[in-house]
């Protein structure tokens, strides 16, 4: 079997990395790269194909669908709340900026 080769999945991994694929297009990622992530989160999610015959497989996890929301929420409690607002200022200066261009 050839690199790239996805007879080797369900078709609901399938489905799953096309979802992925279009989430991250919609995102402005490039096509190829989004379907390189698509990928490498269906592989890790399941372990890869699982075509190899009935009950065989490995069972799916969300593990890489949960991490971001924890990883997101523990980087901005670290920070003093101090930082945590001005960044916010600044961001929604930023906005306002942007807006009064395209206006």
């Amino acid at each position: 079997m050839p690199r790239g080769d996805k007879s080797a999945y369900t078709d609901k991994q399938k489905r799953k990395a096309e979802k992925i694929e279009e989430s991250y297009e919609k995102r402005g990622v490039k096509e190829d790269e989004a379907e390189r992530r698509a990928w490498a989160t269906v592989n890790k999610e399941s372990g890869g194909g699982n075509k190899s015959g009935s009950g065989r497989g490995k069972k799916d996890t969300n593990e890489a669908a949960k991490k971001g929301g924890r990883k997101g929420g523990a980087a901005a409690a670290k920070r003093p709340a101090a930082a945590r607002s001005a960044s916010a200022k600044k961001a929604a200066a930023t906005r306002k900026k942007n807006a009064a261009k395209k206006s």
